[in-house]
């Protein structure tokens, strides 16, 4: 089992400069089923990675701020950018999601998808980041459910870092209107080829 440490800014970085993309330059399905009908305005992509959230969101009018461990990861995701032709609705931040700080700044969507953080540290990181939303505005949380350590898939076998819909909804401060929180399946593939349904772990909730 790999320590809090190597799941760290080297083990991102080494990730991600060992091959020359890690992911499929596509938005996240949950993203797009949750955000494509709200109105654009200013969002924090956490964890952006190679940037195809970010460049989905700017394509559909919204300014970005893309936040990620990986200098590697972040450069890939400004390529990206600029040939879709959105590199100025983005600005490519390199920080640990755990302790940075906005500062004053809110936004009026945070997508946080698929971060591997211990549910300790990941219910405190969604409690911060409640408090980072503008008035009126949404929060996305999408996370592995704890069903797909049952799979084929290939998750890593770390229980304390998938959480349940219900939980992370549980988690967020009073006030909040839970919109979306389900187990939502998806298909997938095995490492083999075979074909298997995962469920991703959504929540959508918004800030009256």
């Amino acid at each position: 089992m790999r320590s809090e440490e190597e799941y760290g800014e080297q083990f991102w970085e080494e990730r991600y400069s060992s091959r020359p993309s890690v992911w499929s330059g596509q938005p996240n399905p949950q993203l797009v089923a949750e955000v494509a009908d709200l109105p654009p305005g200013t969002a924090l992509d956490v964890g952006a990675g190679e940037g195809a959230d970010s460049c989905w969101l700017a394509e559909r009018g919204w300014r970005v701020t893309a936040l990620d461990l990986s200098a590697t990861a972040l450069r890939r995701g400004a390529e990206h950018a600029a040939r879709a032709g959105v590199g100025e609705r983005i600005e490519w931040v390199r920080g640990d999601v755990r302790t940075w700080d906005p500062g004053e700044r809110r936004f009026d969507l945070v997508s946080a998808q698929f971060l591997h953080l211990r549910n300790p540290e990941l219910r405190d990181l969604v409690r911060r980041l409640a408090g980072t939303v503008t008035p009126g505005g949404t929060m996305l949380v999408v996370q592995h459910d704890a069903h797909d350590l049952d799979t084929t898939v290939g998750r890593p076998h770390l229980p304390d870092r998938f959480a349940a819909a219900a939980d992370v909804a549980s988690w967020l401060p009073a006030g909040w209107a839970v919109e979306v929180a389900e187990a939502r399946p998806r298909q997938a593939t095995d490492p083999d080829g075979n074909p298997v349904t995962v469920h991703d772990a959504v929540v959508r909730a918004r800030l009256p």
